[in-house]
């Protein structure tokens, strides 16, 4: 069945792409970077695979940003509730151009909005950090998914994240790290290293896994 497969495509907004000179850019997201996701969402969808997206989509008072604690800088590490929460510049703050998402909306057959609750923090597109499960799941469900491809921004985060969690909810998940771009290249291939170890498979590119994909819809 085509809907055995389904692709995700994590947060490929504005905010986090030097092409849109966003806030929180990440290396390496420039047009070209957008066009190749792009494409291949494009690719996936006329094989009949469904095509998913993540939108972070924060309040202005997010837990998250720096301005939400006076006398604290992006970047910074403070202690809420005894964990370890990252400070960040104020990003995708929901209603803003820079929260759009950059991949022709028209691809999607859903796009899951994240981090909307002020006070949680929130990586994974799967469920918040207090473990509430977002949309996500349900989604996939509903239109009979098991196999999950994985790509987008950023890779020790967002991406990984999700993977993990969707690895545990016994999705057979691929991970296409040439179409994902990182904050920091250490910490992705710990984190690519750590998605190995979970049974997560990571492959360079889209053509490495599209007869797979092809057989199986064909079959």
């Amino acid at each position: 069945m085509a809907n055995k497969w389904g692709v995700i495509i994590i947060d490929v907004q504005g905010d986090f792409t030097k092409w849109k000179q966003g806030s929180l850019a990440v290396p390496g997201t420039n047009e070209s970077y957008v066009k190749s996701a792009e494409a291949a969402a494009q690719q996936l969808k006329e094989l009949g695979v469904p095509v998913f997206g993540t939108q972070d989509w924060h309040p202005p008072d997010h837990v998250s940003f720096a301005t939400t604690h006076p006398g604290k800088k992006p970047f910074e590490k403070i202690t809420i509730d005894g964990k370890e929460q990252a400070l960040w510049p104020p990003h995708c703050i929901q209603g803003t151009e820079n929260a759009r998402v950059l991949i022709d909306n028209n691809l999607f057959l859903a796009i899951v909005k994240m981090s909307q609750d002020p006070a949680v923090e929130n990586y994974s597109a799967f469920k918040d950090g207090k473990g509430v499960k977002t949309e996500m799941d349900t989604v996939l469900r509903i239109n009979g998914i098991k196999k999950v491809v994985l790509y987008g921004i950023a890779t020790e985060y967002c991406v990984s994240a999700t993977a993990l969690d969707l690895i545990t909810a016994n999705y057979e998940t691929t991970v296409i790290e040439g179409l994902c771009r990182c904050v920091s290249a250490d910490n992705a291939t710990a984190a690519i290293d750590e998605m190995r170890t979970r049974g997560i498979r990571v492959v360079t590119s889209l053509e490495d896994i599209i007869e797979e994909i092809r057989r199986d819809i064909s079959g």
